[in-house]
């Protein structure tokens, strides 16, 4: 599959106890050498960290959880999985929510992807991506329009900012300033793309169906979406000091 040999799935949850143990043997189905799973769980109270010890105390090398004490939020949580993942020496850092709207063998794209470039993203508005077909127009047109008003406020490469079907080089990571990310909805999905963007990383997307979850409930609230709108104005002003690494297409990816 290609060059990264240490690969972990950082996963965010809070409820997703009717997800989760499906989800990750799906991931350890799929063709990919050297998989791990790391959860990182909101303390649900439906028992889903539960869940994921249990499966933990059967597969110890493969799965890893950080339960946190309470719910706090997207962001903290994957800023938290990355770090743990950095520090255990991963080569590649797959991020996926757990709710079955990122499929699975998608995963093996996105690894593709990543063979040539800096950070690969699953992209719901490229040729042979699309949203739910049971979406509402008015969903579908937000979606739309909040990937839109990213992309041109920010002058991102990318057809879709806010999506959060990731998969990152070690190197990528660790050469962000993680500890200034401070978005902590869906506007850190925008957030850690255009920093990536500003520094110079190169990006591929992978086309991918965005099915709207089966078991569950969504965590999207009006609260999050402000947050998307206003943060990207304040990501310009923040990172106004970050420089590009200016490497051209035709130096090599580091390793």
């Amino acid at each position: 599959m290609g060059i990264f040999k240490n690969i972990c799935v950082v996963i965010p949850t809070f409820n997703e106890a009717e997800n989760i143990s499906t989800l990750i043997a799906e991931i350890f189905a799929l063709p990919l050498e050297g998989l791990n799973v790391l959860v990182v769980d909101d303390n649900s109270p439906d028992g889903t960290g539960d869940i994921v010890n249990s499966l933990r105390k059967e597969d110890p090398d493969r799965i890893s959880i950080i339960r946190r004490g309470k719910k706090n939020g997207l962001g903290t949580a994957y800023i938290t999985g990355f770090q743990q993942a950095l520090v255990k020496g991963h080569d590649a850092i797959i991020q996926m929510d757990a709710d079955f709207s990122h499929p699975p063998e998608k995963i093996l794209e996105l690894m593709e992807k990543l063979n040539l470039s800096d950070v690969a993203i699953g992209s719901r508005y490229i040729p042979g991506g699309s949203l739910d077909v049971q979406w509402p127009l008015w969903r579908k047109s937000l979606s739309v329009f909040g990937n839109l008003y990213a992309k041109i406020i920010l002058r991102l490469p990318v057809n879709d900012a806010t999506g959060g079907f990731r998969a990152w080089r070690r190197e990528t990571l660790l050469g962000m300033p993680l500890e200034r990310v401070r978005s902590n909805g869906y506007a850190f999905q925008v957030e850690m793309i255009y920093l990536a963007n500003k520094l110079g990383y190169s990006i591929l997307e992978v086309p991918f169906y965005f099915a709207d979850r089966q078991w569950g409930n969504s965590k999207m609230s009006l609260k999050i979406q402000y947050e998307a709108a206003y943060r990207v104005w304040q990501m310009i002003y923040e990172y106004r000091d970050l420089k590009s690494l200016h490497r051209s297409e035709s130096d090599p990816l580091v390793m």
